[in-house]
Formats: structure tokens, sequence, C-alpha cells
């Protein structure tokens, strides 16, 4: 539990406070409040543990709306991250981001990439460390020196060849189009150097002059994706990163597009789960995430019996025997029990850092913390899984922020919960009683 003396970076604080304020999901520092994750946390250490060593793995993610899909994927990104992996979270979407396109797959991908130290887009500052790597390499091997640029440049173009000996044999326009970018970076060319980033990270329309230039043709398409990805992670396992975690959010959209799309989609992550399957992309750890109708449903994985079966997993039993080396991992979601210590955890981080941290955990003590608690999810329903958000919302920016800034300030003497329609998202409203203002007396 986070305290006020524990030692959390003011930053830290602020960035997860600040988006809790918003009503987001904060980018990082998850660990801080994450409530009722323990129980997975060895299983999946292992699994990263695999990747670094140049295994794969993968898990599909399976809870309600509210569960906290989403907040688990980023929590285990921020633990993927401090073992050295790269991670990527791509929302699956019919018009953004289909899944039976991989190629756009990829691009939301590299788009989204970061590392522990560089935020999305990280494929630049990746890219760049690599041939860092490889110049480090052959200046230590004696094949060349700082002093003879153009035979440098030869050696590490030799080598980058060899490095990706294997990824050229089915996609050698990704070795050709670094190399291109490397030259070009040498030659001082910024335009063509950035084109072609551009193209390796499978933007579309980029100048035909940089793809001339480094011998490559026409975009990336869905077949390409695989092996561009199969090649970032050889660059990526080269600069210091061993692998990557790969989020693939909210598939389950898949069962509202039209049939055949739907299809594909489903198509394409069995290709996908196949070829990890086989040794293709040593360092991916694959994480999907659904509701259970649709790995259940007519409408989702049961349509494609191959695929069907590669996930099914047993839930006939009570959770707490639930296992985290399943293929599907089972998020039980929220009750008021685990909302309370969720806003306890949240306050006393919010304290860490108040002009007046007893004050803070005397006037919002643990009693009022679960008051709130009950008052929110009775005004959506008594739906504790689409509760958090909000909760935590409003306990940030409604109560926490005026007892910092006001003396005087008690929430049970001057406050009064109200929820409106235009602060709720879909699935809150949906829960709710009514989609007008709804005053509730704490």
């Amino acid at each position: 539990m986070a305290t006020p003396a524990d030692p959390v970076s003011a930053a830290r604080r602020r960035d997860v406070i600040d988006a809790l304020r918003r009503g987001t999901v904060p980018q990082a520092g998850l660990d801080l409040f994450a409530v009722g994750l323990e129980r997975f946390e060895r299983a999946l250490d292992d699994e990263i543990a695999t990747v670094t060593r140049g295994g794969a793995a993968f898990h599909a993610i399976r809870g309600e709306y509210g569960s906290g899909k989403t907040f688990f994927a980023r929590w285990l990104a921020e633990r993927a991250k401090r073992a050295g992996l790269a991670a990527a979270e791509i929302q699956i979407s019919e018009t953004e981001t289909p899944l039976h396109r991989l190629e756009t797959v990829y691009r939301r991908l590299t788009e989204r990439l970061t590392t522990a130290t560089h935020p999305p887009s990280a494929l630049r500052a990746v890219v760049d460390s690599w041939f860092f790597t490889l110049e480090e390499e052959v200046l230590e091997a004696g094949e060349a020196t700082e002093d003879d640029p153009e035979t440098l440049a030869r050696a590490v173009d030799a080598l980058l060849e060899t490095r990706l000996a294997d990824v050229a044999v089915t996609t050698p326009g990704f070795a050709a189009a670094l190399r291109g970018y490397h030259t070009a970076r040498e030659n001082g060319d910024a335009a063509t150097a950035e084109a072609l980033l551009a193209w390796l990270g499978g933007q579309k329309s980029v100048a035909a002059s940089a793809r001339r230039a480094a011998g490559v043709r026409g975009d990336l398409d869905h077949y390409g994706a695989l092996g561009f990805l199969q090649g970032l992670l050889r660059v990526l396992r080269d600069c210091g990163h061993p692998g990557l975690l790969l989020v693939l959010d909210e598939i389950e959209t898949l069962q509202r597009v039209r049939g055949d799309v739907r299809e594909k989609g489903l198509n394409a992550l069995r290709q996908l789960l196949d070829e990890i399957d086989a040794g293709r992309f040593p360092g991916l750890f694959l994480v999907i995430t659904g509701t259970p109708a649709f790995y259940d449903g007519p409408q989702g994985v049961q349509r494609l019996t191959p695929l069907a079966q590669r996930l099914a997993t047993d839930f006939t039993t009570d959770p707490r025997f639930d296992s985290p080396r399943a293929v599907q991992l089972r998020l039980p979601g929220f009750d008021l029990h685990r909302l309370g210590e969720l806003g306890r955890r949240v306050r006393d981080l919010y304290a860490g850092g108040a002009r007046d941290p007893e004050r803070i955990t005397d006037v919002v003590d643990n009693a009022y913390v679960a008051e709130l608690a009950t008052a929110v999810t009775g005004g959506l329903g008594g739906k504790v899984g689409v509760a958090p958000r909000l909760f935590l919302r409003k306990l940030v920016a409604d109560i926490l922020d005026r007892v910092d800034e006001f003396p005087d300030f008690d929430p049970r003497r001057h406050y009064t919960l109200t929820l409106t329609a235009t602060e709720l998202t879909d699935p809150e409203r949906n829960a709710a009683t009514s989609a007008d203002d709804i005053d509730l007396d704490l």
C-alpha cells in the first residue's frame, strides 16, 4: 500500500493522480494502487522471463466491461518494461484497426511502441540504438575504425545482413529499408531517412524516391506484416530489449462487424497463434482482451473451431481456483470490498503529496471511502464492475482536492454526490438508474 512514508517520487504520484482526476487509466504507476492482481504476478513474471530468454507467450484476458482489462494490460506492460521488454497496446476497431488487416495492426504497433525510457513512438529510438549497437560491435571486432566512416558503414551493413538473414528470406524489404535508412542518415539525407523509417513502420504514402533509394517497392501488406514483426523483434533483441509485449485490446469488437470481416479477423488471430507456436516470433508476448461473450458466444471465438480449441479453458470451478498459467485468465472484477481497498490506496497515495497528509487520512477515513464507494455503486444500479473509474474520479477531484485545498471542507457536511449524464461513459450511463442528474446523500 502506498502511504505518505513510501518512497514514491512526486512526478510519479502526480502523473497517477492527474490521470485519475481526469477519469482515465494512468499510463504508468499502476502498481501503486493495483488491487486483486497479486495472484497473477508470479506466473506472469515467469512468462516474461521465458520471453526474455527467447521464448514466446500468449494469454487471453477475459472479463466483463468494467472488470479492469485495460488496467490489467497496462499493469502487465509496466512489469514487462521493468524487465527490459518493449510494449505496445492497440485497440482493435472495425474502422481504425481491423484485426484482419495485419498491416494496419503492425502500423499501430510501431505508432504505440514504447520502452521504459522512450514514450510512443519509440521506433526511431530503437532503430538508432540498434545501429549504434552494430557500430560498437564492428569497432570492438577491429573491422573498422571511427576515422574511416566508409569502411565502418560497409561493415555495419554487412553485419545487418547477417543479423536479419532469416527475416530477409521471407521479407527482404525490411533489411533493405534499414540499410537505406542507415545510408541516408550517414549521408545527411534527413528526408529520405525519415521516409524510410516511416515505411519500416508500415506507414502508407511514402515518397517513391525514398523507396527507390532503398530498393523497396509498394506498401506493406497483410503477409508482409508478419515478416516485419519478426524483423522488429530481432532489432529489439539486439539493442537490449529482449522481447515485446503486444496487447490487442477490445478484441470483442469483432462480434459487431460484418460476417466475412469477422471470419477474417478470427482467422488472423489463429494465424498469429500458429506462428507463435511454430517459433517464428521469439521474444513475443501476445495478450488479447475480450468479454466472456467473445470467447463463449456464437459471434466470437466459437465460430472458428481451431481457435476455440486453442483458447479453451475450464471455468466451471470456483474462480479462486483459476490457474494463473491458463491460456485464458479470468478477471474477477470488483466487489465493494475491493472497491473500498482501491479507494484507500489512492487516498494514501494522494496524502503522500498533500499539504497536510494527516488531515487527508483523518477527514477521508476508511469509513467515508466505503460510504462513497457504496454511493457511487448505488448510482450505477449497484453494478460495482463499472464503478471504479467514476469512483476514483469523484474521490480525487470532488473530495481529496477539496480537503487538500480548503481547511474547513468536510465532505460529510459539504458534499452531495451527483452523477450527470455528461460525465458518464456509455457503460456507466447504461448502468445508471437514470441518465439525468442523480443526487445521492452521503
